[in-house]
């Protein structure tokens, strides 16, 4: 195996990619795995995960909200929706009122400490945006968002849901745990 100056072997699979363009899968693989990653190391001050935030956000847009909904909304295991809830819960950020409709269910709706805690994930997610998209001007940031939507439109996600939701409670391999 022959070594270049660089420290890169002829063999070596990153060298390639360093010599030309990545694919545009890729950097969206690439992009999206580091922005998720930065993403839930801004929140974790505030000592949530990601998917805390998409809940709060859900249950703020649709205040009474059920459990059942919630979990079909996210495409995920219902019995992983109530532990998150749990721990919303017991942090004093949501709470389960009783539906009026039907008494079998519960009511989600977010607390004044709820609402406090969106604002501050709002001011992260911003700051997060802000600094991800950094090397774009609006223009190409408005560009950027309209051919992403338009691929995940095609793709046919659920427009505000992030899809790790459903895989919540597999195991690496893909099976549910």
């Amino acid at each position: 195996m022959k070594i270049r100056q660089n420290g890169t072997s002829q063999n070596d699979p990153s060298a390639s990619a360093t010599r030309g363009r990545s694919s545009p899968a890729f950097l969206l693989a690439q992009i999206g795995a580091h922005a998720a990653s930065r993403f839930r190391e801004r929140l974790a001050p505030l000592k949530l995960a990601p998917q805390h935030a998409g809940i709060l956000r859900i249950i703020d847009a649709s205040p009474g909200i059920t459990q059942q909904t919630l979990a079909n909304a996210l495409g995920m295991l219902p019995s992983r929706l109530v532990a998150l809830l749990d721990e919303l819960e017991s942090r004093g950020l949501t709470e389960r009122r009783e539906n009026r409709n039907d008494r079998r269910m519960y009511a989600l709706h977010l607390t004044e400490p709820g609402r406090v805690t969106l604002r501050k994930i709002g001011s992260v997610s911003r700051e997060h945006q802000e600094n991800l998209l950094a090397a774009l001007d609006e223009t190409e940031r408005r560009q950027l968002a309209n051919l992403l939507q338009r691929v995940a439109d095609q793709q046919g996600l659920t427009p505000g849901v992030h899809p790790g939701y459903a895989r919540l409670g597999e195991s690496e391999t893909g099976q549910k745990e």
